[in-house]
């Protein structure tokens, strides 16, 4: 995920992209966003920001087909039925080895996307054709030939938070750090300091103690804005936001499905705790989804039925739910994982930030992933990152879920050994840290939910 410095004339397409989603008529302010193009310098930040506040106050239509809040109690009340809590037998042992396989499988699936982020579909399915790595079989090399190198513009150079070099497989000693696996570590810190019962406003408090902004991205880079501007939660996630609904909820919650095993409901309630001070509707909801499903995984091995007990814990009739299930669908037809792909790069456009960083057109690919990876790492974070759009996200997020169903042991050393059990990141108090020891401090808060009456 990119990071911008988010100026309001910068969010004003955004937020006629997400204003429309969302079932708002735009259109009455055509001619005014028009007029915003002709401008420069100061005076287009002030009118920015004045469109931004004339469409903030717009509400949604009454023709919309969805039913999508954002509170806790009204999601609960839209929700189809599910599990909820199931029984769970596991092993101190067992424990250990599932919780610290969905560790390793979020940080290969990250390292494996991270260096073709931003890349569009055609120059990933090329250069990996071109390299004898597809479907992806190892983690993409820059060691490649001159004319290959100069034919994709493969590049080593290049600032990735903390490294000053992109991170293809050749070029780390270990996982290297990522928005994706800071806010996994940053949700390890929040349970630390505040136990079970954390609250959004806690959550608030540890990004703007542990994290600089500078490692956030879009909704989160404006939550930070507005939390410092002690705008208090929820309107933090609504203010000036038009990012929402954008993927970064949904990066941020697998470590409440870690800690939540064969316990969904509660796992999507702390993924909602963590979402809203950002994200609202859709952008909460695949937040909740992918704890939900992290939390399935340590009770059943049918993807299927994983990817059902996370739509169990969102609105049925949202936007989200919708196009999971259509994804499920495609499965009955008997159509291939590239079939599959070319639908979601057909309903929306890569080359649209807000189409490319979406909550829904993500989880599409997760879906994909996870149904036609069918519990095998590499095929999982293969199909991932070569259905592009958010590449290390959705590669991590399908990681660890995999991760988890199969324990670490039952991972592949391939994609395993070049992490050598350390990361790097960027939140206070963890700058270089074993991966293991992550799995060690995760388990007891997993042990505190398992014995919850």
């Amino acid at each position: 995920m990119d990071i911008t410095y988010l100026t309001y004339s910068e969010r004003v397409p955004i937020e006629l992209l997400q204003s429309w989603d969302e079932g708002k008529d735009v259109t009455i302010y055509e001619g005014e966003i028009r007029k915003l193009d002709s401008l420069s310098g100061q005076a287009k930040e002030e009118m920015a920001l004045k469109i931004l506040d004339k469409i903030s106050s717009l509400k949604v239509e009454d023709s919309f087909p969805y039913i999508e809040p954002s509170e806790l109690e009204d999601i609960r009340a839209e929700r189809p039925s599910g599990p909820r809590r199931i029984e769970t037998r596991l092993s101190d042992d067992m424990l250990y080895d599932r919780i610290l396989g969905a560790w390793l499988g979020r940080c290969s699936g990250c390292l494996l996307g991270q260096p073709v982020e931003g890349w569009y579909r055609k120059r990933l399915q090329r250069f990996t054709k071109d390299t004898n790595n597809y479907p992806l079989m190892y983690y993409m090399s820059s060691d490649v030939s001159d004319d290959i190198r100069k034919k994709y513009n493969v590049k080593d150079e290049g600032v990735v938070y903390g490294s000053n070099n992109i991170n293809w497989i050749n070029n780390v000693e270990h996982m290297v750090e990522d928005d994706d696996t800071n806010y996994t570590i940053l949700a390890l810190s929040i349970l630390e300091r505040y136990g079970l019962d954390f609250t959004s406003n806690d959550v608030a408090h540890t990004w703007i103690s542990s994290l600089p902004i500078a490692y956030t991205c879009t909704a989160e880079r404006v939550a930070y804005q507005n939390i410092v501007n002690l705008i208090d939660v929820p309107q933090s996630a609504y203010f000036r936001n038009p990012y929402r609904e954008w993927i970064g909820a949904q990066i941020r919650a697998d470590f409440y499905g870690y800690i939540a095993p064969g316990y969904p409901e509660l796992a999507a309630e702390m993924a909602w705790r963590d979402a809203r001070i950002s994200h609202t509707k859709n952008g909460i909801y695949g937040a909740m989804w992918v704890a939900a499903m992290l939390s399935g995984a340590t009770v059943t091995d049918d993807m299927e039925e994983i990817i059902d007990i996370g739509l169990s814990e969102i609105p049925q009739n949202s936007r989200l739910s919708e196009k999971i299930k259509e994804v499920l669908s495609w499965i009955d037809e008997g159509i291939g994982w590239e079939e599959a792909v070319d639908r979601v790069h057909s309903q929306y456009d890569e080359t649209i930030g807000h189409h490319w960083c979406h909550t829904i057109t993500n989880a599409m690919i997760v879906t994909l992933s996870l149904l036609y990876g069918g519990g095998d790492l590499e095929k999982s974070i293969g199909i991932a990152t070569l259905a592009a759009f958010d590449t290390d996200c959705n590669a991590a997020t399908v990681g660890s879920i995999v991760g988890m169903l199969m324990g670490a042991e039952n991972l592949p050393k391939k994609w395993i050994e070049p992490l050598n059990d350390s990361i790097v990141s960027g939140v206070q108090g963890f700058h270089k840290v074993a991966i293991s020891e992550l799995a060690k401090r995760t388990v007891p808060f997993a042990k505190q939910t398992m014995d919850i009456e």
